[in-house]
């Protein structure tokens, strides 16, 4: 999940990156962070423009430049989907009730302790994976990719890809991986059960039909990357 911390105190920024990325901080499997980190509205804006899948953000409401508010009716204005949580010095109630006017799912007044900004990043998380729990159970997205689970279709933009039911698995099983390096005994065991004794191979001769069909050029694979030595690795396009 890929989350921005917008507040321009160096302090409070690197302590709330630094819980982020503790493994395994918010206790859900597999939980992996990307932070990233602005100290302006401006920056905070640029940053969500280039990472429009970012699904969460802790948004301080006095910065310099552009303030909290403002990003917040821009990130609103973007999606209903991400989620919001803001950072307050503030007592005042106002504050707090045009927060969540404009769009804020939660706030967090300072100074607050590691535990209650996990538990509210926490709670954000389960409340923002129900609300969309159908979509997901659906659809498995990645850049210009997407998996029909239901339907056992695959897109790539508006065009539908013809897959062997080996390929889709297979290509299901990294999107739900992206990023993660995963080896061939790995996808082997995932795809082929612990009791398939055949060759390593088929796991290559696989991966050389699916860049066939979803890389522009195989040779040089954009998503569907080899890890040398181990396996492979699933990566969105960035252009």
């Amino acid at each position: 999940m890929k989350i921005l911390i917008v507040e321009d105190e160096y302090a409070i920024r690197s302590f709330i990156t630094l819980n982020f990325k503790r493994e395994g901080a918010l206790g859900f499997k597999n939980d992996f962070f990307e932070v990233f980190e602005a100290e302006s509205g401006e920056e905070a804006i640029r940053i969500f423009e280039e990472n429009e899948d970012i699904r969460l953000v802790l948004l301080d409401v006095m910065l310099p430049g552009i303030d909290g508010f403002e990003v917040l009716k821009y990130l609103r204005e973007k999606s209903d989907e991400i989620g919001i949580i803001m950072l307050t010095a503030r007592t005042h109630e106002q504050d707090k009730v045009m927060g969540l006017e404009y769009g804020a799912d939660d706030y967090i007044s300072k100074p607050f302790s590691p535990a209650e900004l996990i538990a509210r990043v926490r709670s954000l998380i389960r409340r923002l994976s129900l609300a969309n729990s159908d979509e997901n159970e659906k659809y498995i997205k990645s850049g210009i990719f997407k998996i029909d689970i239901e339907d056992r279709k695959y897109f790539k933009g508006k065009e539908e890809i013809e897959l062997t039911p080996k390929e889709f698995e297979i290509l299901e099983l990294f999107m739900k991986n992206k990023g993660k390096s995963l080896s061939r005994d790995h996808i082997l065991n995932e795809i082929w059960g612990k009791n398939y004794f055949g060759d390593l191979k088929v796991v290559d001769v696989n991966m050389r039909r699916i860049r066939k069909k979803i890389e522009e050029d195989p040779a040089n694979p954009l998503y569907l990357k080899t890890v040398w030595g181990f396996g492979y690795r699933w990566e969105e396009d960035e252009n």
